[in-house]
Order: structure tokens, then C-alpha cells, then sequence
């Protein structure tokens, strides 16, 4: 039951410093020498397939996923300055029965350590914090994962801004600029704005505040210059519509990509009704895997109307509760120029590798 790339049973300081160790106890898959046939951001890419921001810790877990076949994966976000980690335990189960929609994610949802279900249904919660140990150790670490890239393949740098003592609206978002430049410095050719985390202690989910994302995006740009930029972005409900329409607006010319979704954030509780993961502002935690599949489809469905609706020129990166090839097929269909997985590839390390054979058997057919 334990995921090959991040040990749910073991600290996030002890993931970090050990590495993916379940990966080695595992054969790599073998790919045929093939050209990079996809393109991503104008970069050839060998599978528009990879893993975002949250399981790959650092430079260990990058070459991991690169060498598993994942070809275009996140570091892990990062932060300005150091940064600790929620407290353990920061992975529960959450068996949910059937999908986990807005109205269901207002009532209380059970965490457990152990799950009976086939690892394809997982749903989790993870609860880190966007934990990070500061620039002195990430950027060489960063420049050290860039290494590990492969011909068709792709990293791109996560970043937050950090709130601090003494700190204005004006300064938190400045900080996000500040971070990104930081990650840029490590000569990484994409970097994604995390506007999306609902475990932030106070700072709060951002993406739907449509001025602070403008301005976030904007001095963000003007700090990166011609280095690609993406922003991650949450689950908009059909009545947020409008609010969706007009960030888009306010951020399309700054951005090159939009990634949606992060999770669907929900009370979690033990068995008894308590709040299962402890410390203050951690009673909602956000849930992902196979229950939210549905409202990533969902937006990616959305973003490639207004894409369309707004005669704008963004990629769209679509995540949450991919699984399954089929869900990977699924996605592209509905208009994901990008696909990812968190949870599906955490237990699953030959998830790229059965994409990959399941696009070569659907090209064949043509």
C-alpha cells in the first residue's frame, strides 16, 4: 500500500533526505529510442505526460520521474525563504464513494493511514504546507535536478510567495516575483505561480482573487523576462463562471500556460468525528486523487471554451485523479494540451510508461 515515490509513513524531512527509496526496489521501464514527437511550450516533448508540483521533494525524486518515463514534472514548490513543514502525518487515505463534489466537500470526510481500495480508486489528502528550506539549499539542488532532463523531456520550477512579519499586500506578491527570479537564476525554462494551495496557514487560496493574481502574474513576468510562465489555479464552480472568465483576462498576457486543478479542499476527520491532522488551520486539507477527476475534466473543458471564447493563446495542463491511461486519454480529449498526476503516479511509477504503450497502440490504429 505504501507509494515507490514518496513513503506516506515516513516524515517529510525523512522523504526528503532519503529519496525515492521504493523506486529502486523497482525495474525501470524500458521506452524504445524514439524522436521527441510532442511539442509544449515550444519544447519537444516525448510524452505530454508528467507529474506536478507536491510528491517530487527534490533533485532525487526528479531523476526518479525523469528516469520512470514522467517528461515533464515540477519541483517541488518553493519558497523565498525557509519554511517548515506541517506536522506529520501530511498523507491520509480518504475513501470516498464516488466523487467528491463541492456539496459533498463541505461535510466532514474521513482520513485513515490505510486504504482497502485498488490503488486506481485512491483518493488522499495531503496537508504539507509548501514546506521548503530556502534558496541556499533549492537553487543548487534545482540546478542539479536540471541535469537529470533527458532529450524530450521537461522541468519546471514551483514557486509561492511568503508572507512575513512586517509584509504588505504589495510585499506578499512582490515575494512570488522574487521566488520566481530566484528559480529562474537556475536556468530552468518554465516556471509555474502556485496561486492554488489551500494549506497555506493564513494566506489563503489565491486564485480567486482576480487583482491579486493580475499583479502576482505581472511583476512575476517582468522578473522572469522570456522564461515561460504558468499559473496553477483551483476548481471554479459553475456559478464562479464569470470570476473565472475575467481572471483569465486580467492574467492572459502575462502567461503562457494555466494548470488546473490543485485539489477540492474538505473537513477531515478520524473516525470519531475529531480533526485528524493535527495543528492549528488543518481541519480543511485538500483532497486529490481518483474523487476530483471529475472537476479537473471539468476545467480543462472550461478553459479550452473561453481559450477559444477569448481568441487567447495560453496551454492548458490538466491534473487531478489521473490514474489510468484512459483517464491520460480522457484529459487530452478534453483539451489538455499537458496531462499530470500526483497520487496516480506516487503508486503507480509505471504510470508514464503504460500512457506511453497505450498512445503508441492508438497511433497505430490510424
Amino acid at each position: 500500500m505504501n507509494s515507490p515515490l514518496y513513503n506516506i509513513y515516513k516524515t517529510y524531512d525523512q522523504n526528503f533526505d532519503l529519496g525515492p527509496t521504493g523506486l529502486k526496489k523497482i525495474k525501470q521501464p524500458i521506452f524504445k529510442k524514439i524522436k521527441p514527437k510532442y511539442s509544449f511550450l515550444g519544447f519537444p516533448i516525448n510524452l505530454l505526460f508528467g507529474i506536478p508540483a507536491g510528491p517530487l521533494l527534490n533533485s532525487k525524486f526528479i531523476k526518479g520521474a525523469f528516469d520512470f518515463g514522467f517528461d515533464v514534472v515540477h519541483y517541488k514548490t518553493q519558497r523565498s525563504v525557509p519554511f517548515p513543514c506541517n506536522m506529520y502525518p501530511n498523507v491520509l487515505f480518504v475513501d470516498i464513494n464516488g466523487n467528491l463534489t463541492v456539496k459533498k466537500a463541505n461535510k466532514p470526510q474521513i482520513g485513515k493511514k490505510n486504504s482497502a481500495k485498488n490503488p486506481n480508486k485512491y483518493s488522499i489528502t495531503n496537508s504539507f504546507g509548501n514546506p521548503s528550506r530556502g534558496p541556499e539549499m533549492w537553487q543548487a539542488d534545482m540546478k542539479k535536478a536540471l541535469a537529470f532532463a533527458k532529450k524530450g523531456q521537461l522541468l519546471v520550477a514551483s514557486v509561492v510567495g511568503t508572507i512575513q512579519k512586517g509584509f504588505s499586500e504589495e510585499d506578499y506578491y512582490n515575494d512570488f516575483a522574487k521566488t520566481a527570479q530566484l528559480a529562474n537564476e537556475t536556468g530552468v525554462k518554465a516556471i509555474e505561480v502556485n496561486l492554488s494551495c489551500p494549506n497555506v496557514a493564513n494566506e489563503g487560496v489565491l486564485c480567486y482573487s482576480p487583482n491579486a493574481v493580475e499583479a502576482i502574474c505581472r511583476k512575476t513576468k517582468d522578473k522572469i523576462g522570456n522564461t515561460k510562465l504558468l499559473a496553477k489555479i483551483g476548481y471554479f464552480t459553475k456559478e464562479q463562471s464569470p470570476l473565472l472568465e475575467k481572471i483569465i483576462k486580467k492574467i492572459s498576457p502575462f502567461i503562457d500556460g494555466i494548470g488546473a486543478i490543485n485539489t477540492i479542499s474538505a473537513p477531515i476527520v478520524d473516525k470519531n468525528g475529531n480533526q485528524a491532522l493535527p495543528g492549528p488551520n488543518r481541519l480543511k486539507s485538500g483532497v486529490c486523487g481518483a474523487g476530483i477527476r471529475w472537476a479537473g475534466i471539468d476545467m480543462v473543458k472550461r478553459l479550452a471554451i473561453l481559450k477559444e471564447k477569448l481568441n487567447k493563446n495560453f496551454v492548458i495542463i490538466g491534473v487531478g485523479g489521473v490514474m489510468t491511461a484512459r483517464d491520460y486519454l480522457e484529459y487530452r480529449k478534453a483539451g489538455a494540451d499537458l496531462v499530470q498526476s500526483a497520487t496516480g503516479a506516487m503508486w503507480n511509477p509505471y504510470l508514464a510508461h503504460e500512457i506511453w504503450e497505450r498512445v503508441l497502440a492508438e497511433n497505430s490504429k490510424d
